[in-house]
Order: C-alpha cells, then sequence, then structure tokens
C-alpha cells in the first residue's frame, strides 16, 4: 500500500482552486493506491476564528456538498485508487464540547481523519500558532520566550491526544512538532525529553498513530519534517504507526518527499 493520508481540497480557503479529480489523477500518475481528504473541519460555532482573514477552515454549511462530492469521487475511482473521506479537526483547549457534538454528527461519514493544533490560547486570547512569524512572534512575546511557546503548544499536543471527543474522535495526530515551522527565524531546540515521551506514551495507550507530515520541508523558515527526526525515532522505538502525509493544498504537492517517509519510517 502506498498512501497519502493528509490532502487538502477545494473546500480550503486558505488553499489552491484544483479540482479534486486534479489531486487524484496527481496521486495515481505518482503510484498511490490510497488517499484520504482530510480538510480543515469546520471550526466551533463559538469559536472566532483569530486569522485575519477566517480562513482557516471551511464552513458548516459547506459540510453536506464536501461529504457529497468525497463520496462520488469516492465511487469514481473505486477502480483506480482507494479515497478515503476524512477531517483535519483542530483540537481548541475549552471546546471540546462543541468539537465532539460536531464529531457525533459527522463522524459516521469519515473514513480516516486527522486531530491537529493550530491554536493555542494566551490569557484568554487564542493565536493561530502558524499563520506568521509575526503571530509567532506575538505568543513569544506573551508568553516570555520561544521556550514558552514551545512549552504551550507541547501541553495542548498533549491535551488533544487525552481529550475524550466521543466515539470518532481522529486516530491520528497531525504535524505533532508544527511548532518549528518558523524555526529559522526563532531557532530553539526543545529537548524536554519528558514531556515528548509523556505524549508519546499517551499515543500509543490510547492506539493512535502520528502523521508524517512532509510539509515543512517545503516551509523556507522549517525544512523540517513533522514531527522531528529525533522524535520520530522514539515513536518507531515506542512501534507508533506512522502515516505519510504530504499536507498537500494543491494536486502538485501530493506525494512530495515520500521518500523521506520510506528512508525512515519503511
Amino acid at each position: 500500500m502506498k498512501k497519502d493520508g493528509h490532502v487538502h481540497t477545494p473546500f480550503c480557503p486558505h488553499g489552491s482552486t484544483d479540482s479534486l479529480e486534479l489531486y487524484l489523477q496527481a496521486a495515481i500518475n505518482l503510484g498511490f493506491t490510497e488517499l484520504t481528504f482530510a480538510e480543515h473541519a469546520p471550526l466551533p460555532a463559538s469559536f472566532e476564528d483569530p486569522t485575519p482573514e477566517k480562513d482557516s477552515s471551511m464552513q458548516l454549511n459547506q459540510m453536506e456538498e464536501y461529504l457529497e462530492e468525497l463520496n462520488h469521487h469516492k465511487k469514481k475511482y473505486a477502480h483506480k485508487i482507494k479515497v478515503n473521506i476524512g477531517l483535519e479537526v483542530d483540537y481548541i483547549a475549552g471546546y471540546e464540547g462543541e468539537i465532539a457534538s460536531f464529531l457525533n454528527k459527522y463522524g459516521h461519514y469519515l473514513d480516516d481523519s486527522i486531530l491537529s493544533v493550530h491554536f493555542l490560547t494566551v490569557k484568554d486570547q487564542y493565536y493561530c500558532m502558524d499563520y506568521s512569524e509575526e503571530t509567532f512572534g506575538a505568543i513569544a512575546d506573551h508568553l516570555g520566550g520561544v521556550q514558552n511557546v514551545y512549552k504551550l503548544y507541547y501541553q495542548t499536543i498533549l491535551a488533544s491526544v487525552q481529550a475524550d471527543l466521543g466515539m470518532y474522535k481522529p486516530k491520528r495526530i497531525g504535524h505533532m512538532s508544527l511548532a518549528r515551522k518558523f524555526n529559522r527565524v526563532f531557532p530553539h531546540e526543545f529537548r524536554e525529553v519528558q514531556k515528548i515521551e509523556e505524549i508519546l506514551i499517551s499515543i500509543k495507550k490510547q492506539g493512535m498513530e502520528l502523521d508524517f507530515n512532509t510539509a515543512g520541508l517545503r516551509k523556507p523558515n522549517c525544512l523540517e519534517i513533522y514531527p522531528s527526526p529525533w522524535i520520530v525515532e522514539r515513536a518507531i522505538q515506542l512501534d507508533i504507526p506512522f502515516c505519510y502525509g504530504s499536507d498537500a493544498h494543491s494536486a502538485k504537492e501530493v506525494g512530495l518527499n515520500y521518500s523521506e517517509f520510506q528512508k525512515i519510517v519503511k
């Protein structure tokens, strides 16, 4: 099996308008036998998207069309590639109840999903941590340094793993070291092994897996995979499964750097 488990769609407001067909043809041409469309799930209704354009996710009123389109393509391409209907669900501290309610309503339509952390809360204010260098810098200023951003990020990752989000909670943790997206602007080596170990042990106990996400290799201020290689190494030692994810936001990004996954994990 050759799977890309993290692919976005034209429903992404901050992505490309490439059609589902273009994504699928790209995957087929590269020899992939399975693909998960994992669009950013609608954010909780009472949560205000802190990004300037309010474009972190698709809207709730798009869900029916999203499911219908993916179902159509799942059947249309069944003889060429296995298409999974999925979502990338944001874990947002304090909104667990609304997230669980959303999953209870739509979870039975999903084949495969990802649970990610993009939003951090600092003094009752939410930030999209990976939105921009400026946003990351603002969080660091509020928290008293980059080290504390990492601490808060990994605390939130642990909370996402341990959160009770109901029976349809995603089984895969997305881009676990996303805090390193701007590491060339805000250089820092977070080596709190005990915290990472706690997260990985919790993932293992929950029977979850990790997103081996190559998007960081395409980010000029990152140039790394997510999770960081030393975290990947420890997760392999713990027999935690990985799923390759291009995190493609355009058809041309499908399957990018799959060789890194083969080299390190397979």
